[in-house]
């Protein structure tokens, strides 16, 4: 029996999984790949989906990119096709399961939850359920979700729109930063895996009411990584990341300011879990310090009376806040956090591991021990900085290939800009 071509395999896969997702009632959204979510018609705004989901002609083109369905499988005698709506069905599923894999389908099946779940049930070796969910992200990490939430959220309290016009919301799937992508040093290590541990055992520390976990406040130089970790924080525990910079909170504020920082919180609360990242903490020192006016003081106030009462345990809110002058907070502010982390410029060490991490992903006959001893004081921004500028400069070449001609031209950049940054 012949292997069908890729094309026909994607098809084939399309109408296997509305068939047996139909037949299966108690798989969701999340056994279902995003691909598959758009073929079947949802938004991707929910977990659980209406059934019949069904597979069109016109779904499969505009999806898949793959014209004229119908003609590829005729006379395939597992495919059924109907002139009403152009659709696509499965005549008997079990053999037209065994069949698929025959012909090409299992590399397909191990990746696709509904379709795993089926052939682990059947026997099929090496297709694997809980494996194939592993490999597609949920449901709740889609800006669809996230979107129908926020809309929900709105509609049930119209106040919320004043915290959200402080806030940037971002969906997991919509982050780029990853954890394996980071050099982070042992204490990093050590708070990422705490807080692992306390989201997965949040029921059982409710319970036993040890709710002081997740506040974490985050120090160091600009370029060090703060931001970074907060986001791939977010991608790894699956939680969308609401940014709140308080220097937004500008005079055209004032007055409403309080309000504003209490809705931001409550806020956080409806849209649990989430990650609530506070940039700039630093401007609640400024503000304690400078600021005469009264509608700051009590905003600020406000601000850490809100930290006071946050918790992961109770909330399902991760609060971390930022700051590029630790130096300027005060002991009230510093009390407020479970776990404070600090994000030095990095060593040599880290410098190589940093940059051996970005050159992997080019042609580079640049040695990254030798660099790392050539960019004292520079930050992981500095570092990512001049390996872009490296590779422009090869690219203006008609080259990919990055020569140390090239990474010198950006570690010359790099050091004029500190030059000019430190005045």
């Amino acid at each position: 029996m012949s292997e069908l071509d890729a094309y026909d395999l994607q098809i084939f896969e399309a109408i296997l999984t509305a068939e047996t997702f139909n037949r299966t009632i108690k798989l969701n959204g999340n056994d279902l790949s995003p691909v598959h979510r758009a073929l079947l018609g949802t938004n991707g705004s929910s977990i659980e989906i209406k059934r019949p989901v069904i597979i069109s002609e016109g779904a499969i083109e505009r999806v898949l990119g793959i014209p004229k369905a119908r003609d590829r499988l005729k006379g395939n005698p597992f495919v059924r096709y109907e002139e009403f709506g152009q659709r696509l069905s499965i005549t008997a599923l079990e053999p037209a399961a065994r069949w698929f894999v025959q012909v090409g389908g299992r590399s397909f099946a191990n990746a696709n939850p509904t379709l795993a779940c089926l052939m682990e049930e059947m026997g099929i070796d090496s297709v694997l359920y809980a494996e194939a969910r592993k490999k597609n992200p949920p449901v709740e990490d889609s800006r669809s979700y996230l979107d129908a939430k926020m809309a929900s959220v709105l509609k049930e309290d119209e106040l919320m729109k004043a915290a959200l016009d402080l806030l940037i919301v971002s969906a997991p799937d919509e982050i780029e930063q990853a954890l394996v992508d980071l050099v982070c040093t042992p204490h990093q290590k050590e708070v990422i895996a705490k807080i692992k541990t306390a989201v997965q055992h949040r029921e059982y520390l409710r319970d036993h009411r040890i709710y002081e976990l997740g506040k974490l406040l985050f120090v160091g130089p600009p370029g060090t990584g703060k931001t970074s970790l907060a986001l791939a924080l977010s991608h790894e525990l699956h939680m969308p990341v609401l940014e709140v910079r308080l220097s937004m909170i500008t005079s055209q504020y004032l007055g409403e300011t309080s309000k504003n920082i209490d809705r931001v919180f409550q806020f956080a609360k409806k849209m649990a879990p989430c990650l609530l990242f506070i940039d700039e903490f630093d401007f609640v020192a400024k503000s304690r310090i400078t600021d005469d006016h009264g509608a700051m003081k009590r905003a600020v106030n406000m601000l850490l009376k809100n930290i006071d009462r946050i918790s992961l345990v109770r909330d399902r809110v991760l609060l971390i806040a930022a700051t590029n002058h630790p130096q300027l907070l005060d002991e009230a502010a510093w009390r407020r956090f479970d776990d404070v982390i600090e994000f030095p410029l990095p060593n040599e060490q880290v410098r190589e591991e940093i940059l051996a991490n970005l050159l992997s992903r080019f042609e580079c006959e640049c040695n990254p021990k030798d660099l790392a001893a050539k960019t004292e004081g520079f930050s992981g921004a500095d570092l990512r900085i001049m390996v872009k500028e490296g590779l422009l400069t090869a690219l203006s070449h008609e080259t990919a290939h990055i020569g140390r001609d090239d990474m010198e031209e950006g570690i010359a950049l790099i050091r004029n800009r500190n030059i000019l940054r430190s005045g």
